[in-house]
């Protein structure tokens, strides 16, 4: 419908129509305008699966729901480093939605990943904004394309499910710009969401959905958004000022009690009827692209979906260590242990919690493929941390016997969800205890873990491999025994790092905060920006993952040696595959300021990945072009985007950790930020500007003889070096104290300033 003809339906409306528009008539509808036919529409959870429930509706996925294909969580999706996958990802969730009547699926997830304790890490893309923003951007368009909507979620800064309802997310502006916003902007900028989830918290003390700054100055001002932003389920506080923030639609349903708020309010002059107008006009938008577009019940095949859900989990399984225990040979005896084996842990609980018609399991895969050398011994029971004797007896006997040994391991349901956080990142207690049992016996075990978040593993130095399955959907068993037997290479890498210890992560001290407040004192350094800055070790680094072949990195290539910022650099390298298997390589590009001494700046920030396939002995380049904003830092002075000028590394790895190849590039900015010294200016910063150098060297040399070591007493008590430290530190205001061969006044040095002024903005 053109949107002159939805002016006039709004126009054609009573008040009370207009607000009863702007909550949910149920727990999952929107609600219709009989009088007027116009049609109330259905959203549904599950960011990797469809979680339609058509009756007993809740929101953290305790009652059943429709049969689905569940695919990778956002932890493993996100390891593929792979867009095409995400949108093909996205493709089946928008077939199905339309198959089943659903006009917008409630996701992606793209809140930054702070520390590894928060329960819904596993429904998250990233602990890096690029990664994050790129994975939301492809799964958008992969929906999309289907004439569905998505609901891009948490916005924002929703990093801790700990009183998710009442905490306040404490962060600087820069920080918000460059970490907890930025995840969002870009796949808002280019996917265009049909809609957008406000988080439960407060942001600096207001409710996400009470906050006009970031609902509409950044989001529709800034970004030039032009959807529906909708409550999460119950993030209502004050339903009056939630829509003058620019908040259209109150979910769940609220019967009808908050449409008479804004009734009021708007009767009263509290409001103006414009606010209600516009959210009920971009809703009507949202209900009629998708109605006019509607093709429920069309065919879908759950069959060809579960396949493709298989072939998804390959490219979302990291391959942690290897030390030639893998891949796994026909002829070897090998045994399975772990329950994990037969039933699979694949996805998180709570509200995306997907029922799925077919979850595939190793040891089945391996039963109907031929492998007859695998046997299988239960080895723990998830539900319990402690080992049956019995069981425990008959899983070490096996062990004995077998050639190698797989134990299906990783974290139970109950220990991550929607709704809480965990306390630690151990495994269950019966588990380190089998597996440790388990090397006694045998030199060749591989631990494979199903998990949603990273995990401490003190076992590392006594296992031989070690295979990260994330939550990998229903596929995941099939995927690993493919992974195990080398039917498929992995190629999977980590979105995220994994630290040694929880102490290491730096929210550690900070993570669940005060009462409701919490601090993220750490600032931009998140992940691998800070590990990096501290030069600490890790577990496992951010963008790390083996392969079973080799890939040699060659031939950098910068389109230029000198760029303005509003020029563009184009970067590219080659890739040879050096083994003698077909893989998949997902190349990063990493980029870093190299003089940070005035400006705070990480090591090195990701700025472009590409993932390519390479057969034995294959050659392919890969390219990556740069803007203004993969050099830039938010500055608050300006409240914009700037980029200093700085000599800049181009960094391209395997990993943030494993850097192959490195060029640099000079970029200036072609509108310098305006300049402005005062009386407490020191020297040294001032000296920074090439066109006031001179300027206050001479300055300095005229006034300053104290520093001029011709007394030979003080020549003992003041190196050259301390001489120096002291002037360039030193205000300029403080030269009237200091100048003792001539007397210069506060007037003299405030006119100097404003020579330095005029001379730097020259």
């Amino acid at each position: 419908m053109e949107d002159s003809k939805i002016r006039e339906l709004v126009a054609a409306m009573t008040l009370e129509e207009k607000a009863g528009l702007l909550s949910g008539d149920d727990f999952w509808h929107t609600k219709p305008v009989e009088r007027l036919s116009v049609p109330g529409i259905m959203v549904s959870d599950g960011p990797h699966g469809l979680r339609k429930q058509d009756d007993a509706a809740d929101n953290l996925g305790i009652n059943d729901s429709i049969k689905a294909v569940c695919f990778p969580a956002g932890c493993a999706s996100a390891a593929s480093f792979n867009r095409e996958l995400l949108e093909e990802i996205g493709d089946c969730l928008g077939k199905e939605c339309q198959a089943e009547g659903v006009a917008t699926i409630l996701g992606p997830g793209v809140c930054i990943k702070r520390s590894p304790l928060c329960g819904r890490n596993f429904e998250y893309f990233s602990e890096d904004p690029f990664v994050a923003s790129n994975s939301a951007a492809a799964f958008i368009k992969g929906v999309q394309k289907n004439n569905v909507g998505t609901s891009i979620k948490h916005f924002l800064a929703n990093s801790q499910e700990h009183r998710r309802m009442s905490s306040t997310s404490e962060i600087d502006e820069r920080t918000l710009r460059e970490i907890y916003l930025a995840s969002f902007e870009s796949a808002v900028r280019e996917a265009k969401p049909w809609t957008v989830m406000c988080s439960y918290n407060k942001i600096n003390g207001t409710y996400a959905a009470a906050n006009k700054k970031f609902l509409t100055d950044i989001l529709r001002d800034e970004w030039g958004y032009d959807g529906v932003v909708m409550s999460d389920w119950g993030a209502v506080d004050e339903r009056v000022d939630d829509l003058a923030a620019g908040l259209d639609l109150e979910m769940p349903g609220c019967h009808g009690v908050r449409d008479k708020e804004i009734v009021k309010a708007v009767a009263e002059g509290r409001i103006s009827e414009k606010y209600v107008d516009e959210s009920a006009f971009r809703i009507l938008k949202w209900v009629y692209k998708y109605e006019e577009n509607k093709c429920p019940r069309s065919n879908w095949d759950r069959m060809e979906h579960h396949k493709k859900a298989v072939k998804a989990a390959e490219e979302t399984i990291v391959l942690l260590k290897n030390d030639n225990v893998l891949p796994l040979a026909r002829e070897e005896k090998v045994a399975f242990i772990g329950q994990y084996a037969v039933k699979p842990r694949y996805q998180g609980g709570g509200s995306s919690h997907i029922n799925s018609m077919y979850v595939s399991a190793a040891m089945d895969y391996v039963k109907e493929n031929g492998y007859d050398n695998v046997s299988f011994a239960p080895g723990f029971n998830d539900r319990l941390d402690t080992l049956n004797e019995d069981e425990l007896k008959y899983a070490v006997e096996l062990a004995e016997k077998s050639d190698k040994v797989v134990v299906f391991a990783g974290l139970p349901d109950s220990y991550e969800s929607e709704g809480y956080d965990r306390r630690h990142m151990n495994l269950p207690k019966a588990q380190l205890e089998l597996i440790d049992e388990l090397t006694k016996v045998n030199d060749n075990v591989t631990v494979v873990l199903h998990n949603g978040s990273p995990v401490l593993m003190p076992f590392i130095n006594k296992v031989k491999g070690v295979v990260e399955c994330y939550l990998s959907g229903e596929g995941v068993g099939a995927a690993t025994a493919k992974i195990l037997f080398g039917e498929v290479n992995p190629s999977a890498k980590l979105a995220e790092t994994f630290p040694l210890k929880l102490s290491d992560n730096p929210s550690f001290l900070y993570y669940f905060g005060e009462g409701d407040r919490t601090d993220y004192r750490e600032g931009i350094y998140v992940g691998y920006r800070y590990y990096d800055k501290k030069e600490m070790d890790v577990l496992f680094p951010f963008g790390y993952g083996l392969s079973y072949t080799t890939f040699e990195y060659s031939d950098l290539r910068l389109s230029s040696e000198r760029i303005t910022d509003e020029e563009t650099l184009k970067v590219s390298c080659k890739i040879t595959n050096t083994g003698s298997m077909t893989g998949k390589e997902a190349v990063q590009l990493y980029v870093g300021a190299c003089d940070g001494e005035y400006v705070l700046r990480p090591v090195k920030e990701l700025k472009g990945y590409e993932k390519l396939e390479l057969k034995p002995g294959e050659t392919k380049e890969v390219s990556f072009e740069l803007g203004k904003r993969a050099f830039a830092y938010y500055d608050v002075d300006i409240s914009d985007w700037y980029v200093n000028d700085d000599d800049y590394e181009i960094m391209i790895g395997a990993s943030s950790r494993d850097i192959r190849l490195c060029g640099s590039v000079r970029v200036t900015p072609v509108n310098r930020k305006p300049v402005h010294f005062t009386v407490n200016s020191t020297c040294g910063d001032i000296m920074k500007n090439e066109k006031c150098k001179q300027a206050v060297m001479d300055f300095a040399a005229r006034y300053m003889v104290i520093f001029s070591n011709d007394d030979g007493n003080a020549g003992e008590a003041m190196s050259e070096e301390m001489v120096r430290a002291q002037v360039e530190y030193l205000p300029l205001r403080a030269v009237v104290n200091f100048s003792l061969s001539e007397v210069i006044t506060t007037e003299q040095v405030e006119e100097f300033v404003d020579k330095l002024n005029k001379l730097a903005n020259s």
